[in-house]
């Protein structure tokens, strides 16, 4: 019967191991073939290996010496992080290039290099160009998407079509990299805008005067751990000069979002008032408790809970990591309402538009779903 002739890479292991000093025996083992194989491959004019592409990555991609060795281990049944050990290189890295190229079974190292070398060359036709890719992050970017909640939610809402994916990485080049500007530059004020450290709200009302404080620590377990629904976070987003406020609450499960108009100002009995009529449509099961830090606008809280049923629940003084879903959303939420800005001029439609657009907005801690279908999610449950 007739053997089965060496692929291009394993004549090339020949030669390899040959250069190593190893002997005709161990290079045959190593292979998988007789030492006669050897001597005509060491013989032989080795023309098809010079046709091969010539490549020289940098240090941080793999070698096609290094693909050899991969190739060659996997011929001999090593364990992955035995051959990452013996190249210098992650375990993970060496797991990545077997499974993208074919698995144990099917790893063919020219081949794979080949691979490599089709992925970096450069230039690339750039995703974001024009089509229907572009026409959908520029849209999501209008909503105030960020970059990667485009992303992510580009691989839901498409998870076979490679054409609609793109990383946030590249939607960042595309708005900021000069002499790119697939997308257009006026987009860039749609992203967020971070800051090196918190400061304080600038709240002129007094702390620490709230009677009968229920405090955070006596909030039951199922809302600390976020496995039951219809647990609120609640707070203030003041305006400038502390002449206005928007009253915020978050739920924790789904982090949807419902603001509070405060026209007539944010004493205590406007903001009960304003917080009865948000909950008011929601079924009871998604309305257990609030959570609030220590400002003098939840004075009336028991008011609030004989009214409603829902217990109220005081973050510690100076700890606003106690209220991290509201926290981070009003971050978000100053995209629509700036810092230093009069909150007045805006009217309840503005803010149910506000909300409608950030409950349609993907969040990282939902996997990338949207509150607005989290919450339908658990009343459709609930109902």
């Amino acid at each position: 019967m007739r053997r089965p002739r060496l692929t291009m890479q394993q004549r090339r292991l020949v030669r390899e191991l040959r250069r190593d000093g190893k002997k005709l025996r161990e290079i045959a083992a190593a292979i998988g073939c007789s030492r006669q194989t050897v001597t005509r491959v060491l013989h032989g004019p080795g023309t098809r290996e010079s046709q091969q592409i010539v490549w020289s990555p940098g240090p941080v991609r793999l070698s096609l010496a290094e693909r050899e060795e991969i190739s060659l281990g996997l011929r001999g049944g090593d364990a992955l992080h035995a051959i990452g050990k013996r190249l210098g290189r992650a375990t993970s890295t060496i797991s990545r290039e077997v499974a993208g190229n074919g698995g144990r079974s099917h790893y063919r190292a020219v081949r794979a290099h080949h691979r490599a070398y089709e992925r970096a060359r450069r230039p690339k036709t750039a995703k974001l160009v024009a089509g229907p890719l572009a026409a959908q992050v520029e849209s999501w970017l209008e909503e105030w998407w960020s970059p990667e909640e485009i992303a992510r939610r580009l691989r839901l809402e498409f998870p076979d079509d490679p054409t609609m994916h793109v990383s946030h990485e590249t939607i960042y080049q595309s708005l900021f990299v000069q002499g790119r500007g697939e997308l257009r530059r006026e987009l860039s004020r749609c992203l967020r805008t971070g800051r090196a450290q918190r400061r304080p709200k600038g709240r002129t009302v007094g702390r620490g005067q709230i009677p009968d404080m229920v405090m955070i620590s006596e909030r039951p377990a199922e809302a600390e751990d976020r496995a039951v629904p219809g647990h609120w976070e609640g707070d203030l987003i003041i305006g400038k000069n502390g002449g206005s406020a928007v009253g915020t609450l978050v739920e924790r499960s789904t982090r949807y979002v419902l603001l509070l108009h405060l026209p007539e100002g944010r004493e205590a009995d406007k903001v009960n008032e304003a917080m009865k009529k948000a909950i008011a449509g929601l079924p009871d099961e998604l309305v257990r408790s609030l959570t609030w830090d220590q400002g003098r606008e939840l004075s009336h809280h028991r008011a609030f809970t004989v009214d409603t049923g829902v217990q109220v629940y005081f973050c510690d003084p100076h700890s606003p990591w106690q209220r991290g879903s509201n926290e981070n959303t009003n971050g978000l939420l100053r995209q629509y309402m700036p810092k230093g800005t009069d909150l007045s001029v805006h009217s309840a439609q503005d803010l149910e538009r506000f909300a409608r657009s950030l409950n349609n907005r993907p969040r990282e801690t939902l996997g990338f779903m949207k509150p607005s279908e989290k919450l339908a999610e658990l009343v459709a449950t609930t109902g």
